[in-house]
């Protein structure tokens, strides 16, 4: 997911950049609107797992602190490990899913001044 909205943002910056005809411009601001729909779903999708994760993690710790089971540190050091991916992912998601709005608003911008 990271390369692949990474390449789409390259594109779309490099479509935009050679854009010069408002059907091109209104077919660029269509495909955009689709993908930012399609990234914020991803976003809430990713929040959620992480969120559960994090209550996992919780109620794991609390499971250590209150046995003696040494399973248990493996266990909360695996979450802790996958946590930090996930946020690592989501924190990369909500970035970009902001730069996508700032293309939106570069493409307003370009309708009004193509009109």
């Amino acid at each position: 997911m990271t390369e692949y909205l990474t390449d789409y943002m390259n594109t779309v910056t490099e479509r935009l950049d050679n854009c010069t005809e408002q059907k091109e411009l209104s077919a660029i601001l269509s495909e955009h609107m689709d993908k930012i729909a399609f990234m914020q779903h991803e976003r809430i999708v990713h929040f959620l797992v992480t969120m559960l994760f994090a209550v996992v993690l919780a109620i794991f710790i609390v499971g250590m602190l209150l046995t003696d089971n040494i399973m248990l540190l493996v266990l909360v050091t695996i979450i802790i490990v996958l946590l930090a991916f996930y946020i690592k992912h989501y924190y990369f998601l909500e970035n970009t899913v902001q730069k996508m709005y700032k293309v939106y608003d570069r493409i307003l911008k370009m309708q009004e001044d193509l009109k």
